[in-house]
């Protein structure tokens, strides 16, 4: 269904607000990779809590990701979009002001809900605020301004916390966070899901975000658990009993907190599931580079920084692009189209062994990948009502961001242990790679085979 709202009012301030809050969250997110180490000698912290700095914030954001977007649908998307921006302005405060490793990872996790709210509620908010026909170029300039911090924020990490203090890089935030919270007073009107009862669904609220935070952590700490550690394998069982029990309390409520029929419509479906692939293939291949360019070509951190401008940039551009291409094309075509092209380049890295041709390729990486990520945001709220937008939202955005996660740690668990029996770095990760793009491939074929369906079929 298709909105049919007009032109709002200041557009190009909307744009402008939301999507610095979704720049201040990646470009924190990103600066703070380089700072963990000094944040740990200036706190004096241990090695778990050193993992903890980031894995909370991690936790966090994928826990609430889909209850803050259905909050924001069903008590008014401006309230918990500006909710979302104050809360992780107010949190980067605290992480600043921090005087022990526990306090920060406690403000970290108050960040990460903020985040929470930000992502899948600034899409809703695009997608009623503006046309159908605008909306899907809102969304995509929107991610990829927000793509611009994944290429400033090792930059920015780097300097700031060489120059000047790890702490200046959450003191950085409160600008952006202030300016992003006044453009959106200022210029974004409330929306809601009207049909929607106010009543929140706090048994279904309850087990989901227990079971991706318990699902998320046993994928973060299993490498250093150990894969087959009770601790390991009793966190798994845990998680996969409460999120069944979350499909089973989803099924007998009234007002379930995820409308589990989303997951039945098949072009949805497939396009979550393909951008997700591409999201964890985005994650490794600069997580896996990363370790080649300081490992294998002995880079300093703040010159690995430098050479992933490129695939960074690459990623950006995809976002306005991905807008484009959904206005004017048929966005399941696209999305097979943008895989495969992905697996190409993914595929194409594992030959390179110049060094003038690896930067280009790699940046071919993140600008396909990155197409398909903005992309997945943008055609998976094409076919579902604006009404259930922030759902909508929330259960792609969890699904991209917590399995890209899953996905890094059990590169590294396959990365350490191919090392280990002999494979130089570059020959682990050209295995990794390899099978991404295998993934990246099908994931593309699947999504134009469900294409020709629906065309034979008219559904």
């Amino acid at each position: 269904m298709a909105a049919t709202q007009g032109e709002p009012a200041h557009p190009k301030l909307i744009v402008a607000a939301i999507s610095t809050a979704l720049f201040c969250v990646q470009l924190d997110y990103f600066a703070m990779n380089l700072a963990v180490p000094r944040i740990a000698e200036d706190l004096d912290a241990s090695a778990p809590d050193l993992q903890w700095v980031i894995s909370a914030y991690m936790l966090a954001l994928g826990a609430f990701m889909v209850p803050g977007g259905r909050i924001g649908d069903m008590y008014g998307r401006r309230r918990a979009l500006l909710g979302g921006i104050a809360l992780f302005g107010l949190s980067s405060v605290g992480c600043a002001l921090a005087p022990s490793a526990e306090m920060l990872i406690g403000a970290r996790v108050v960040q990460g809900i903020g985040a929470a709210l930000i992502f899948p509620v600034s899409v809703s908010v695009l997608t009623n605020a503006f046309p159908a026909v605008r909306a899907g170029r809102a969304i995509g300039l929107c991610y990829g301004i927000a793509g611009l911090g994944n290429a400033a924020g090792p930059l920015v990490g780097g300097l700031l916390t060489e120059e000047l203090s790890w702490r200046a890089i959450f003191w950085l935030n409160v600008p952006l966070t202030i300016a992003a919270l006044v453009l959106g007073v200022l210029t974004i009107t409330e929306s809601s899901d009207e049909s929607a009862p106010r009543r929140l669904d706090i048994a279904g609220l309850a087990l989901i975000t227990v079971g991706i935070g318990v699902f998320t952590l046993a994928f973060d700490r299993a490498p250093t658990w150990g894969w087959l550690s009770a601790a390991t394998i009793g966190a798994f069982a845990l998680a996969i009993a409460v999120l069944v029990g979350f499909v089973l309390v989803e099924t007998r409520v009234p007002t379930p907190l995820v409308d589990l029929t989303l997951l039945r419509q098949s072009r949805f479906t497939v396009l979550m599931i393909a951008g997700t692939i591409a999201n964890i293939a985005y994650a490794v291949t600069i997580f896996g580079s990363t370790l080649y360019l300081q490992q294998g070509r002995g880079l300093s951190p703040l010159a690995a920084g430098i050479v992933f401008l490129g695939p960074s940039a690459g990623a950006a551009l995809g976002g306005p692009l991905s807008g484009r291409l959904a206005a004017r094309h048929n966005p399941v075509q696209v999305m097979g189209i943008a895989c495969i092209s992905a697996a190409v380049a993914l595929g194409a890295l594992t030959t390179v062994t110049s060094w003038p041709l690896y930067v280009p390729v790699l940046t071919a990486c993140g600008f396909t990948m990155g197409l398909v990520y903005a992309f997945t945001t943008v055609a998976t709220q094409s076919v579902v009502r604006p009404e259930r937008a922030g759902e909508a939202a929330g259960v792609t955005l969890t699904s991209l961001v917590t399995l890209a996660g899953v996905g890094v740690a059990v590169s590294a668990s396959a990365l350490e242990m191919m090392q280990a029996h002999g494979a130089s770095i570059a020959g682990a990760l050209d295995r990794v790679f390899l099978v991404l793009a295998a993934g990246l491939f099908a994931a593309g074929a699947a999504v134009l085979a469900t294409r020709g369906r629906r065309q034979r079929t008219g559904l």
